[in-house]
Formats: C-alpha cells, sequence, structure tokens
C-alpha cells in the first residue's frame, strides 16, 4: 500500500434524525443499523483500508466519543484519534487534522470520508477513490465525489460541473445549496449536477494552501499549533484555541471559494443514511414492504414500515402504512415515514418535557 495515502474519517455528527436509537452519548455511527454485524464506523474503516494503509486512517470526533471509537476500533492507536473538544463545523477540524498529517508527511494525499455512508460496491469506490488521489498528487486540486442524481432530492447540495469535457474528471462550475422541489428538477433536466455526498480528496499541500488563501484567520488560528501537532504539547494547544474557531462548513470555507474544484461522478451505489426512510430504502423488505431489523414481526395489514428494536423482540402492526416503529430502553418511536425530517424537532419537544437523558 502507498504510505503516502492518508484518511479522514469523520465521526463526530450525532445523526439525531436517527433518535431514538442516535443519541447525543451514542450517535447513529456506532450503532449496526443495517443489522449486519458491524456499526458504521466499522464498515468505513473497513472500506477505507481496501486503499489506505490502516495507521494512516485518521478518526476525527468530538472528545466524547473517544472511548466509543477505541471500543469499536481497536486496532487504532491515539496518534489516529483527532478529537473535537467543541463542535465548530468541518472546516475546523478538517484544517487541524490536515496541519498534523502535513506535519507527519508532507507528500501526503489524502480523502475526506463520512463515517456513516452506505456504500454498495467498495471495489468501484477504491477505483474512484484511486482515480481521484493520482490526479490530486499530480496536480494542484480539491476533488469531490458527486452521485448521480435518481430524482428530484430537496435534501442534498448540488454540484454543477463543466460538461463540455468528456474526461471522468469534471471542473466545478459552482456548488449550490439545497434547492426546493422545482429547482431540483430543473438542476436534474439539464443533466450537469450531482449530489454532494461531502467525500473530498486532496493533496494535503493542496488543502492548506486552500484555507490559507480563503480563510486566513482560521488558518493563522491553527498555524499556530504546528510546534505542538504530534507530540505532547498538543493537547493543551488545541484545548485552549478550538473553541476559538468560527463555526463553518468545509464546503462553504473553501469550496465554493476556490477555482481548482473538480469532480467525479461516483460509479458506486450510495446512500447517507440521513434518516429512517434512507435506511428503509436500503433494507430487505417482506412481502409487504416492511422493513424489519433485530425484531420478530406478526404484521396485518400493514405495509411500508420501518420497524426496529432491540434483538428478537416480538412487534404485532396492524393497520399501520408507511410508519417509522422504532424501540429503544425507555422509548417508543410510531412516527409517519412523511414526517421524519421532523424526528429533529420533535426529540427537543421530548427532551424538554421529559429530560435531556432522552436524546
Amino acid at each position: 500500500m502507498n504510505k503516502n495515502y492518508y484518511a479522514i474519517l469523520m465521526a463526530g455528527g450525532v445523526g439525531s434524525r436517527f433518535w431514538p436509537v442516535s443519541t447525543e452519548a451514542f450517535p447513529k455511527q456506532f450503532h449496526d443499523m443495517l443489522g449486519t454485524g458491524d456499526t458504521l464506523i466499522q464498515k468505513t474503516f473497513n472500506r477505507l483500508a481496501h486503499l489506505i494503509p490502516k495507521e494512516n486512517i485518521f478518526i476525527l470526533t468530538n472528545e466524547r466519543y473517544n472511548d466509543l471509537v477505541f471500543e469499536q476500533l481497536p486496532e487504532v492507536t491515539k496518534r489516529q484519534v483527532v478529537l473535537e473538544p467543541a463542535m465548530r463545523n468541518t472546516a475546523p477540524c478538517i484544517l487541524y487534522a490536515s496541519l498534523k498529517i502535513q506535519k507527519e508527511n508532507p507528500d501526503a494525499v489524502m480523502i475526506v470520508a463520512p463515517s456513516d455512508h452506505w456504500i454498495e460496491d467498495e471495489n468501484i469506490f477504491a477505483k474512484n477513490v484511486q482515480q481521484a488521489f493520482d490526479y490530486c498528487a499530480e496536480n494542484n486540486a480539491l476533488m469531490t465525489l458527486g452521485i448521480t442524481p435518481t430524482f428530484p432530492n430537496t435534501g442534498y447540495g448540488y454540484i454543477e460541473f463543466d460538461n463540455a469535457s468528456a474526461e471522468a474528471i469534471k471542473s466545478v462550475n459552482q456548488f449550490r445549496e439545497k434547492p426546493d422541489y422545482e429547482t431540483a428538477k430543473t438542476f436534474i433536466a439539464q443533466g450537469n449536477f450531482l449530489w454532494n455526498a461531502g467525500i473530498f480528496m486532496w493533496s494535503v499541500k493542496s488543502v492548506v494552501e486552500a484555507f490559507k488563501n480563503n480563510q486566513p484567520a482560521l488558518y493563522a488560528l491553527f498555524e499556530n499549533g504546528i510546534s505542538a501537532y504530534n507530540t505532547d504539547a498538543e493537547d493543551d494547544f488545541i484545548r485552549i484555541n478550538y473553541e476559538k474557531a468560527e463555526n463553518i462548513s468545509v464546503d462553504y470555507a473553501i469550496m465554493e471559494k476556490s477555482n481548482n474544484v473538480f469532480v467525479i461522478a461516483a460509479e458506486f451505489d450510495w446512500n447517507d443514511l440521513g434518516t429512517w426512510g434512507s435506511l428503509y430504502d436500503k433494507l430487505d423488505k417482506d412481502k409487504a414492504g416492511n422493513a424489519v431489523v433485530n425484531s420478530r414481526t406478526l404484521t396485518e395489514e400493514a405495509s411500508g414500515n420501518m420497524i426496529r428494536t432491540k434483538n428478537d423482540k416480538v412487534v404485532v402492526v396492524d393497520g399501520l402504512q408507511d410508519y417509522i416503529i422504532v424501540d429503544k430502553d425507555e422509548v417508543l418511536l410510531i412516527y409517519p415515514k412523511s414526517k421524519e425530517q421532523d424526528i429533529k424537532k420533535v426529540l427537543q419537544k421530548v427532551k424538554h418535557k421529559f429530560g435531556n437523558h432522552l436524546g
């Protein structure tokens, strides 16, 4: 394996739309959401390890999840776990990790990958990442993997690319925010738009330069710690300085402001597993279209439901269509799939009424 290949595995999110399974104390990336025997972070780590030396896969997460990371990925070392003492979106943590990697290996080429995505064909994933790595090793480029839209989804940002080129690697014209339904339909009709999956590839030199040029204040904040990175002084520097960072996404911080951005249309099936409905789409169904994880079910006139409980719990459902039914500890959620985007709001109401320990 190429010792210059690195990964930043993003594992700091809360995944509140997967409540009540996903909570602030134990978020979705540390759960076996698909019932496969592996948690999402374990699946992502193993997928990246097909191409990247295991010791070069860095896990970027909030400090409160430090113990969970070592429990689920016992092969990683303290060097590989990069902890955020405060939540500041994706740009600060990616810059911080990039500076650490650059200090260790200035020739590094890296991928930034969310820990909670579902990818069907891991060999094709590795092929697409290799394409990007080859390009980034030779060019000053910021690259992303885009997903070919299958319908006018309003839940994703979009990437508009220059379709004049017949090459697999396309120049990006602009990033577009999450659209309304009519706008999403026009994007798909135009044919040169991809979903933004939040998967990025670049050389460490290129990404650090992009931060230096586009986010000078943020760059200066973390550049001050270079002498401390990868030493015993690092924790103290980060604890004092990290919370001073602006809360800003990497898309807005550098991708939307740079003119050397490229995209590859992913050739693999992908799902961001952002909601119960997206999980339902990827699970096997019974004859009535019910997706079941861990449960034993008896259903009558029940169809299109997402049913999940602790192992082997018996669930009887009669007369429900297109519902989310999730049982976890002291919470039972029975909620229409059509309103799944509102689960975040419901969680806040539950915490207000019954206590923060439920979320």
